[in-house]
């Protein structure tokens, strides 16, 4: 049996990679910090994920074990492993190279050979690549060339909301049916193997930037948009005409800047937003907007999913005005619990609005698209008063 280890045990790796990895046949090693989670998996051994969408179901995810990804166990489990998936947020991923190293010098000194392929699942652009530096800066010559010639470093695209669950049994999952798992066939080591809802393709970078301009790009905007309001979940957020509206045709905007970037169909790529747009409306998942609107100066970075697909769309000349929103918003989020939005509310404060954005986003103050955002930012803050 084919053995996999999942670094984070939380509602994305148990309730969307995880299952999908048991669901094939595989052995899955959650690896994770809380230790009650981590206790909770090898007592139960069982734990089921409900899928809330027009059609509902259940899965029961069975073949499982965890292990404390700081622990001594995690090496072992790494050098035993056939894959390693993560899903723990881009900002954990450097932490986690430590581990993969010893790993990977274990397998080396054991001299096996067997191929073993590593997948960020995270919501950002080649993370996994990102992890390969990092891992291969604690490696010697003689490791990284085994690592060259055995281990893949698989850079993918995923695509599922997975909303936090409220249920009796702490271990079971929520998530939509709709599944994306889109992963660079030129990365992979050996051969090819089938996992059910994941996908080879060759362009890995025109599926990353569609996700990130359409889906990760609508859910931040219809989240802090939300925010604003009072809302506590996207389907609320979402179902206020007004923001609805700046959404949807947010959207669109950054659907004209991928149809020009990658060639993209324009029809297949109207009703992919239009059925990406739908998803926020699933009666079933109660997604807060404080889930997604977390770690915003990660998101107002350059290459995410607010300043990118509104520089990228600006740059052929095409509409952003509601693309604008998106960053506008961002600068209000307030959430004392992230600790990003700590930080950018506290810059705000002491050096202005103007320097947040300048520091957060890379856009100068000389930039046409500078004053746009700042114009909207003081609408929204004039209406959030009213």
């Amino acid at each position: 049996m084919k053995q996999a280890v999942m670094f984070g045990a939380g509602n994305i790796g148990r309730g969307f990679i995880g299952a999908l990895l048991e669901r094939s046949g595989w052995h899955v090693t959650f690896a994770d910090v809380v230790e009650p989670l981590l206790n909770a998996i090898n007592t139960q051994k069982r734990y089921t994920v409900h899928i809330l969408d027009q059609v509902c179901d259940e899965w029961v995810v069975e073949n499982i074990s965890a292990v404390s990804s700081i622990g001594d166990e995690i090496v072992p489990a790494i050098a035993a492993s056939d894959l390693v998936t993560t899903a723990v947020g881009p900002l954990v991923i450097p932490r986690i190279a430590k581990p993969i190293a010893a790993g990977i010098q274990a397998r080396m000194n054991a001299g096996n050979k067997t191929p073993m392929n590593i997948i960020c699942c995270e919501n950002g652009i080649r993370i996994t690549s990102r992890l390969k530096a990092d891992v291969l800066a604690l490696l010697n010559e003689q490791e990284t060339a085994f690592a060259d010639e055995c281990i893949g470093f698989v850079d993918c695209a995923v695509d599922r909301i997975c909303p936090k669950p409220a249920y009796d049994n702490p271990l079971d999952a929520a998530v939509e049916e709709y599944t994306e798992w889109d992963v660079e066939r030129s990365a992979w080591k050996g051969e090819l193997i089938e996992i059910k809802g994941m996908t080879y393709v060759d362009n890995l970078m025109a599926c990353l930037e569609r996700k990130l301009f359409t889906l990760n790009s609508g859910h931040a905007i219809c989240a802090y948009l939300g925010t604003l309001k009072g809302y506590e979940t996207i389907l609320q957020s979402i179902q206020d005409p007004a923001i609805g509206n700046v959404v949807h045709n947010a959207m669109r905007e950054s659907g004209e800047g991928l149809i020009k970037e990658f060639g993209f169909d324009p029809d297949t790529h109207h009703a992919y937003v239009d059925r990406i747009f739908s998803r926020f409306q699933n009666p079933h998942l109660k997604d807060e907007v404080g889930r997604v609107g977390r770690e915003p100066i990660r998101k107002l970075s350059p290459a995410d999913r607010l300043i990118k697909p509104l520089t990228t769309t600006y740059n052929y000349g095409l509409p952003v005005d509601h693309l604008i929103f998106g960053a506008a918003a961002a600068l209000h989020f307030q959430c004392p619990e992230d600790s990003q939005s700590v930080e950018l509310t506290e810059k705000i404060q002491k050096e202005g609005v103007a320097a947040a954005l300048s520091a957060y986003s890379g856009l100068q103050p000389d930039h046409p698209l500078f004053g746009r955002i700042l114009d909207v930012y003081r609408a929204l803050s004039v209406a959030a008063k009213a």
